[in-house]
């Protein structure tokens, strides 16, 4: 049977929808700590409640990101991950494991390599075969990526864009023009891993958003606990929660597989505050 990408990711929010739940969606960066960590890591988070599965994309000048991912991103590199093997964790992953869905986060640069070495179109190809479900381009504009979200149809990929506080009404009907699969709403201005983060605000900033986009919307930057993502989850009444930095300090304080435990264990908290009855 063959699964059609699109479905991944549209199925779960259908599914999550049906049940009252919102989608908890851990990032972490493919190739760390450790080069080989990352399929079992995916499993880990799946298992503990992890409904789609974000992987950053190393790469040497990530302009969004702060210095825990950056820092990630330094050490995945000097470990020799590259497009080519990101793609890999996703097929191992995806050996048993065909439901959960895969985002790829990264930035224009490595993907516009790829297609130079491999041929026109090549990344979008590989990804589709690899199992992806969805592409977020940090640094492509909505304005820009008009081919690439072309590409992505074909292979019923979906392209995910980020909205922040910042974000014009005109922006965000550009994105709902060309955007699938979920938003990812910045709920901070600055980089990732930003420490205090206002629940009113979001609640009164989705709203606003859902008028423009007609996607689930995420909410990530400065969610590091249980509590914060209830409050996000509920309070603010995301689609879904989106928690990076916190995953990766977990991983570099935790070394080997107690880090990979400390990973689980924070999902599954989030999972459970997130699924409380209000």
């Amino acid at each position: 049977m063959t699964h059609t990408t699109t479905n991944r990711i549209a199925n779960c929010f259908t599914q999550l929808q049906a049940q009252g739940r919102k989608a908890l969606i851990p990032f972490v960066t493919a190739g760390y700590p450790t080069k080989d960590t990352t399929p079992a890591l995916m499993h880990a988070m799946h298992a503990a409640g992890a409904d789609i599965i974000e992987l950053g994309v190393p790469f040497s000048d990530p302009s969004a990101d702060g210095t825990t991912i950056q820092k990630a991103s330094d050490i995945a590199l000097s470990n020799g991950i590259g497009l080519v093997q990101v793609l890999e964790h996703v097929r191992l992953f995806r050996e048993s494991n065909q439901t959960t869905p895969v985002v790829l986060m990264g930035y224009a640069n490595p993907i516009e390599r790829y297609d130079q070495l491999r041929g026109e179109e090549a990344f979008v190809r590989d990804a589709a075969i690899a199992g992806v479900d969805g592409l977020l381009v940090v640094d492509y504009p909505p304005e820009e990526a008009q081919a690439l979200h072309q590409q992505l149809r074909a292979h019923q990929m979906d392209l995910i864009f980020l909205l922040a506080p910042t974000s014009t009404e005109a922006r965000m009907e550009q994105i709902n023009a060309i955007a699938s699969g979920y938003v990812y709403y910045v709920s901070l201005k600055g980089v990732t891993g930003s420490k205090a983060l206002d629940t009113q605000q979001v609640a009164q900033a989705l709203p606003r958003i859902r008028s423009h986009v007609k996607l689930p919307v995420g909410v990530g930057f400065g969610i590091r606990d249980a509590t914060t993502a209830k409050a996000i989850a509920h309070d603010a009444n995301a689609d879904a929660v989106v928690i990076g930095s916190r995953l990766i300090e977990l991983l570099r304080d935790n070394p080997g597989q107690s880090g990979i435990e400390a990973v689980a264990q924070l999902l599954q908290q989030m999972r459970q505050a997130m699924d409380e009855k209000q």
